[in-house]
This record gives structure tokens, C-alpha cells and sequence, in this order.
């Protein structure tokens, strides 16, 4: 068992004594800022314990803190055999298709750090990267990280690697690589000097480490010495830095050009390594390029040693701390997700720490300006038919604008392909950070909520800055202020509030075994003021959001004479074109065709419900005044999916338009739409609409799959179609919305008890064994599954809402242990 590390302050420890000096000398009146005190010291070791991370989640490995302009590393790494790979085998930027049989996070903590292990068969080599972080001074404490490259099996031994640690420093500060004693290079450690207003005076160390270097007897040597360690110091204009494999070619190039025009013999050339090392020229400047070659495996640590904290870090330090992480991991993984049956088996706990430690290692920090058209066009109203085409018009038209910048703290679908926030996708991602570390997806939500304007709206999708628009068609890059996406950040808030209540009301909470750090895993849910005072600062976001959902996306009833419970509780996403809903984020999910500025979306009411709903719960500790306007809404709504959105006929609740005869028409595309009163929580579980829905679920005809719950059914004309995105493959957040759903009905005393038992059981083992066996087979998490097959599909090393598999496996297995039915705590605000 991992022993607790060193703390320069334990959190517990520093409140009591706060709390008990100001009591003594001020009394009761000075409770409330006792806990104004509380809050900014939690709030200041929150940050302080966050402050750096692998936050470059798009490179293989990147560290960088969370600063808008400050320190940055990234590792590039590539075979140099010819004179031709390193053109093409020079690996940074994560990618979909680089000849990776696999690469990822084996285990990680944000608060602490991890091990990503990388196996790059197209180099021929499994590069190992570990990551610590160490407590201590004013300025979010150092950190190390360890750097391994093993030679596959069957790679000749003397394959040469060229390594490249890529240092850049934006803003305010210097940054000054220390010369070495020799003017070719460095034989041993490479140290860079620095400092900026945010992290003081500090030292970045490259150790000498271990490993062969090639030696060559070839008469160049004589001008360029033996593969030392080189480094070139340059002065790049800030916008570029981001650059950084451009940069590293045009260095190279400068440097081969010159090299070859003077010293180059075709009858007797140099061997590739020495062509391709870079001059050493070490300095001052913003821009560090620290190369190194190898011949076989080697080893080397990158330290970094905040000058306030005291003590430098050494290598030794951090194989202690890599081993403390390591252990403290395994204990802690076991303790937050207790796989149960049938998944007990050490090969899915290793798959649930892989899977975990990818989503979370996948939290990035991103800063710069975003694409936004503000024009407001009328015809972005989409009031008239044929509206789709009358906004295309004024899209083409207009002309966005840079807004911001902008800063964020949040965790990504994919580091290759979609390494940046996407709004819907976030609510999901939290569902297994908030298990581990609530206070970590707290911060998550709070920094989203930091985006959004004085109308309500928050961008769907965050492209923020030039290097982040650069993975992004152009097309695609424009946010519009009238553009919706679903809320599922209210997912987090929701159980954060379950969370307070249980550990201060009448229902006990497990207090976790921690060690370094972790208490503030924890702080805002332990400290109940803290707790409150949270929800306080974030309930006007969530309250102006809500009423920008119900001012931007009304659906209109009156204008047709709908017969509905509630005259005001209809809604439509504005943003549909023919093929596309992509502000649902159900994309090319069949819809009314033609579009009609009298549709109704079941699935956007149903988002709008769950709303209303954890809003009720929140007012009920911050503004009782108000719960009675969110339960309105909820009664109607509830009353609306079914006067406007079900068919008998079809036994599950569609979308609707409007009719030749300008009347109320139901449009059924059975499938993920359908399910979602249920996936949402609004069906209750003896509405006799629930059975319908359940049946729907588990026809093997209809949405059933030995693999998981298909996005369409079978049996309609759009199943497997045009692009066929979510027209039939298996997507993982809506299964595990489906599985829940299922468990709470399975729970509860009922008619379809035991069918919803039956469905939960087979459907959780269905969809574990799915991405399992895919994860198995290729090394990756994918975006989708096939429903025909199983295989994963589209975008490999999707760790993002994929990842809800380690919450699914914790579940209880019903079939072995019969549940009792959970108990729907009371919201009491004195008890809070």
C-alpha cells in the first residue's frame, strides 16, 4: 500500500486551525468570513494543485500549466536510417493513421501524474512517457517527467532515433539554455534558465540519462563531432510557436542545406544521423530545440524545478514518485470503480484503467480567440419555409469575427482527430471524473460556464486559437450565437448536488482512503459552506442558460392550433438543414423531411425537462422562491412529450412537423430518438408508456443488437444510409444513458420491474464486451460501433464519452445481487 506523500499544507489540517484562530478571536460574527477564508484557500490549493499537466492533449506528449502564455514542451521522436525518414517518421501532433498499433495512458491522476505508453511500429520502437507532479512554493510547485524508448522486437538493434524536446515561452519573461562545455554539443545534462511573472524564477533540465549514442568515423565528424546532445535557442514571433514541426524543418533544413553545400560527398556520404543533427547554437530566446540521437533503447528525465519550492528535483526523486503514483492508482482505481461481476477478471481492470486514465488524461487547457458571426441575420430566425436555404445565404454573406481570447479547461473526445471542447460531449466525460475527483470536474464545469455571454449561449463547439483551427475544415469553424447543443453539463451539477446532500445530510458518505493531493479531490463536497457557495456562484449561469434555451429554441404551437396540456412547452433546434441536425448532436439522424419551421424535437424537450428538473433540485438550496417556475415547466413538459410528441400508433414518441393542411403530423424514425423521455429520466416507472419503450429497446427487429442498442432501427428506409453516422452504429454515451435508465426501473417496485431487470443485465454485458473486445483487438477505443459486427469504426483512440464503459462495468450485476430500491433523497436546505 502506497504510503501518503508529503503535503506542504493538508488541506484538513489548514481549515481547522483557520477555522479555530478566527472563531477564538472573533467569535460568531465572524462566521461569514471564516468561510469567505475557507473558500480561497481551497480555491488557491485547487489551483496550485491543477496548475500543470499533459494539457497539450493533441501531441503525444506535451506538458504545459494553466496560463494563457507561459511555458511549453512537446516531444517529437522519429527514426533517421535514410536520408528520407525523418520527412515522414518525425511523430508529435497525435494522428489517426501513423502506423500506431496503440498509445495512451496506462494509468494517471490529474492531481499527480501517470505513465502513457506509446508503440510506434512504424519506428520500430515503444516509447514510454512518466509524468509526476511535486508540491511545493508559490508558484504551482515542479514537476519531471521520464522519457524510454525500447526497440520493438525484430528491430535491429542499432536503429538510430532522433529525439526532440520542443521548448517553447510566450508573454513576459526569458528562457536561456546554459552552454555546455563543448561548442559541438553537450555530453552531459542540458539546462534552460527561466522565468515570467506567473511561475517565478524556475529551471528546465535535460539529463544525460541513459543510452547509446551513434559514433561515426566519417571525415565530417571532424566539423560536426559525435551525436552530442544539441540544442538551437531562436526567436519566433508568438503566433508561430504552436508551429513546432514546421519550426524543426525549417531549422533542419537551414542546417542540411548548409551542411551538404560544404561538407557533402556523394562518393562517400556521411551516414543519415549526422546529416539530419541540427548546429548547435544554444542562447537566449523563445524557441528551444534540444535533440538528441540515439542507436537502440535509452532513457532520460525532463525536470522541472520551480525555484520558490526550494529544492531541485532530481532523477532520483522522481523514480520515488512514479513508483508512489503507480501504487497509489492501483489502490485508489479499485476503491472508485469496483468492477463487479460478470467483469471481475484482471484483464478488465486493466482495460478500465486504460480506458479511465485516457479520459482524464485527455483534459487539456486551451487559450486563444474563437470564430463567431454576431450578425443576427433575420434570416437566422428560420421563421419561413425553405429557411435552411434563406441561412446558408446569409452564412455565405457574412463575415464572422475573432472573439475573446478565450481560456479552457476541459476534457477531449479524441486526442487525434477532435482534441479540443465539444459542449455535449463534456456532460458525458465528467460522468467518471466527478467519481474520482468531483472538485477536478467542478473546475471542468465552472471554466465552460466562464464562457458563456451575457445572453446565455455558450459556443458548441470551442475552437479556441490558430493551432486548435488547424485540426477544423474551414467550413465548420463559424459558432452562431442562435445555436444549441445539448445541456449535459447539467448532468454534473446534478450529482454534485446528490453528493453534498449525502455527505451532510441524514445519508452517510465513504470517505476515501487518499493520499497526496487528494483531499481536494473531494474539498467542495467534505466542506459543506464551500460546497454552497459554488452552487450559489454557478446557479445564475445555469438559470440564464435555461431561459436562453426556452427564448432561442421555442417550438411554435399557437400558430397551428396544436391541442397541448401547456401552450408554452415546445421546442425546436434551430441550425437544421436537409441532411443535418448537427446542433442535436444526432447530426444526420433522420428528421422531417422537408425541414419546417413547425417542427418539434422530442429530443430537445426532453433536454429542456431534465433542466427544469436539476434546476427544481438546486433551487431548493439556493432559491426556494424559484422552484415552483422549474417544476411549471417540468409539469408541462412531461404533460407535452405526450399530447405533442407520442404515437399510439407507433408505440414510442417522435419528432413533428407540420402537414400539407398546416396540421400537427408525427414523424417516426424509431430509434435513439424515440428512447429519450426514458434516456432523460422523465418517464416514471409505471407510466404506461414505459413498456412500449422497453419493448422497442429489446426488439431484435427494431434496436437490439447482440452488441449494443442501435441508433435507428432496422426496419426504417434510412437504416444504413448516406453518411450513416448515426443511422444504425452503436454510440456509447446514449447506451450508457439507456443502462441507467434501465437499472433505476429495474430497482424500483413496478409493472416492468423484471423486464427492465432482464434488458439491463444483458444490454451491460453486451456493450462491455463490445468496446472491450474492439479495445483488445486494435489497441483503441473507437467512436462507434457496428451493429452488425461489433468492430469499432470511425475515429480510433476516442476516449472521450467511450470511456463511460468503467462506469458501466462498476454497476451492480442484478443477476447475482438483487438491488433495493434507491431512495430519492429530500432536498432540505437547514440540513444542507
Amino acid at each position: 500500500m502506497a504510503q501518503p506523500s508529503r503535503q506542504p499544507r493538508q488541506l484538513s489540517l489548514v481549515l481547522t486551525l483557520l477555522l479555530l484562530c478566527l472563531n477564538a478571536l472573533f467569535g460568531q460574527a465572524a462566521a461569514q468570513e471564516d468561510e469567505a477564508i475557507i473558500n480561497s484557500e481551497i480555491a488557491r490549493l485547487n489551483n496550485q494543485s491543477l496548475l500543470w499537466g499533459p494539457y497539450r492533449p493533441n501531441l503525444y506528449f506535451g506538458v504545459r500549466p494553466r496560463i494563457p502564455k507561459s511555458l511549453m514542451t512537446g516531444l517529437m521522436w522519429g527514426k533517421v536510417e535514410t536520408y528520407t525518414d525523418y520527412q515522414t517518421s518525425l511523430r508529435y501532433t497525435c494522428e489517426q493513421n501513423e502506423g500506431m498499433k496503440g498509445y495512451g495512458w496506462d494509468e494517471y491522476d490529474t492531481r499527480r501524474g501517470g505513465v502513457q505508453s506509446i508503440h510506434d511500429t512504424e519506428n520500430g520502437i515503444d516509447i514510454t512517457t512518466s509524468f509526476v507532479k511535486v508540491p511545493g512554493g508559490a508558484n504551482g510547485g515542479s514537476w519531471a517527467a521520464r522519457v524510454k524508448g525500447q526497440l520493438q522486437q525484430g528491430v535491429p538493434a542499432d536503429r538510430k532515433t532522433a529525439v526532440i524536446l520542443y521548448v517553447t515561452q510566450e508573454g513576459l519573461g526569458t528562457l536561456e539554455a546554459v552552454k555546455g562545455d563543448d561548442e559541438n554539443g553537450y555530453e552531459g545534462h542540458v539546462t534552460l534558465n527561466g522565468n515570467s511573472a506567473a511561475l517565478g524564477d524556475y529551471k528546465l533540465v535535460l539529463t544525460k540519462g541513459k543510452g547509446k549514442h551513434p559514433t561515426s568515423d566519417h571525415k565530417v565528424t571532424k566539423v560536426r563531432g559525435h551525436a552530442h546532445t544539441v540544442v538551437q535557442s531562436l526567436t519566433y514571433q508568438e503566433e508561430f510557436l504552436w508551429q513546432a514541426k514546421g519550426i524543426v524543418f525549417k531549422q533542419l533544413k537551414e542546417s542540411v542545406d548548409a551542411f551538404v553545400e560544404k561538407h557533402f560527398d556523394k562518393e562517400n556520404p556521411p551516414p543519415a544521423w549526422q546529416v539530419f543533427q541540427l548546429e548547435n547554437r544554444p542562447g537566449a530566446g523563445n524557441v528551444h530545440i534540444i535533440q538528441s540521437v540515439f542507436e537502440g533503447d535509452f532513457e532520460f528525465d525532463i525536470l522541472f524545478s520551480s525555484a520558490s519550492a526550494g529544492k531541485e528535483l532530481s532523477s532520483g526523486d522522481l523514480t520515488r514518485e512514479i513508483q508512489e503514483a503507480t501504487e497509489s492508482f492501483g489502490e485508489r482505481f479499485s476503491t472508485v470503480f469496483a468492477i463487479k461481476a460478470p467483469f471481475t477478471a484482471e484483464k478488465y481492470n486493466k482495460f478500465g484503467r486504460s480506458m479511465f486514465s485516457n479520459l482524464i488524461g485527455g483534459i487539456g487547457y486551451f487559450f486563444g480567440e474563437s470564430v463567431v458571426d454576431r450578425s443576427y441575420a433575420p434570416e437566422y430566425e428560420e421563421e419561413d419555409e425553405g429557411f435552411w436555404e434563406e441561412a446558408a445565404a446569409a452564412r455565405a454573406r457574412n463575415k464572422p469575427t475573432l472573439e475573446g481570447p478565450y481560456e479552457l479547461f476541459t476534457s477531449i473526445p479524441s486526442r487525434p482527430f477532435f482534441p479540443r471542447g465539444f459542449l455535449w460531449d463534456e456532460g458525458f466525460h465528467l460522468l467518471p471524473i466527478a467519481d474520482w475527483d468531483i472538485d477536478l470536474a467542478m473546475e471542468i464545469v465552472k471554466s465552460w460556464y466562464n464562457l458563456m455571454d451575457e445572453d446565455g449561449w455558450i459556443a458548441r463547439e470551442q475552437i479556441l486559437g490558430a493551432e486548435a483551427r488547424s485540426k477544423v475544415p474551414e467550413e465548420f469553424q463559424t459558432q452562431y450565437p442562435h445555436y444549441a447543443n445539448p445541456p449535459t453539463l447539467f448532468f454534473i451539477i446534478e450529482s454534485f448536488i446528490d453528493r453534498l446532500y449525502k455527505a451532510n445530510g441524514s445519508i452517510p458518505a465513504v470517505k476515501e482512503h487518499l493520499s497526496q493531493g487528494v483531499p481536494l479531490s473531494s474539498a467542495s463536497i467534505d466542506n459543506v459552506e464551500v460546497g454552497l457557495d459554488y452552487l450559489r456562484r454557478i446557479y445564475p449561469f445555469l438559470r440564464r442558460q435555461f431561459y436562453w434555451f426556452k427564448k432561442t429554441q421555442y417550438g411554435d404551437i399557437k400558430s397551428y392550433d396544436r391541442e397541448a396540456y401547456s401552450s408554452r412547452e415546445a421546442y425546436r433546434w434551430r441550425g437544421r438543414t436537409v441532411p443535418h441536425c448537427l446542433t442535436s448532436g444526432l447530426d444526420d439522424y433522420p428528421r422531417p423531411q422537408p425541414p419546417h419551421p413547425g417542427e418539434l424535437h422530442v429530443d430537445l424537450m426532453s433536454w429542456v425537462g431534465l433542466m427544469a428538473k436539476s434546476l427544481a433540485n438546486i433551487a431548493k438550496v439556493i432559491a426556494p422562491e424559484e422552484v415552483e417556475d422549474y417544476t411549471k415547466v417540468l409539469d408541462g413538459i412531461e404533460h407535452n412529450l405526450d399530447d405533442l410528441h407520442w404515437s399510439e400508433k407507433d408505440g414510442c414518441y417522435c419528432d413533428a412537423t407540420i402537414d400539407e393542411f398546416e396540421e400537427h403530423q408525427l414523424v417516426c424514425h424509431k430509434g435513439y430518438i424515440s428512447l429519450f423521455p426514458f434516456l432523460t429520466g422523465l418517464l416514471k416507472p409505471d407510466s404506461p408508456k414505459l413498456g412500449k419503450i422497453l419493448a422497442l429497446i429489446g426488439d431484435e427487429e427494431e434496436l437490439w443488437s447482440p452488441y449494443g442498442i442501435r441508433s435507428l432501427s432496422k426496419k426504417d428506409e434510412n437504416y444504413d444510409s448516406a453518411e450513416n453516422y448515426w443511422r444504425s452504429p452503436i454510440w456509447i454515451n446514449v447506451n450508457y444513458l439507456a443502462i441507467t435508465q434501465l437499472y433505476n426501473v429495474a430497482t424500483q417496485e413496478g409493472p416492468y420491474q423484471e423486464t427492465a431487470r432482464d434488458l439491463y443485465r444483458r444490454l451491460r454485458k453486451n456493450i462491455v464486451e463490445t468496446i472491450y473486445n474492439s479495445w483488445e483487438e486494435t489497441g483503441f477505443a473507437w467512436e462507434q460501433y457496428n451493429p452488425e459486427t461489433g468492430k469499432g469504426q470511425r475515429t480510433q483512440h476516442f476516449t472521450g464519452w467511450t470511456s463511460l464503459v468503467v462506469k458501466i462495468m462498476a454497476m451492480d450485476d442484478l443477476e447475482a445481487v438483487p438491488v433495493a430500491a434507491p431512495v430519492e433523497p429530500e432536498y432540505v436546505k437547514d440540513e444542507l
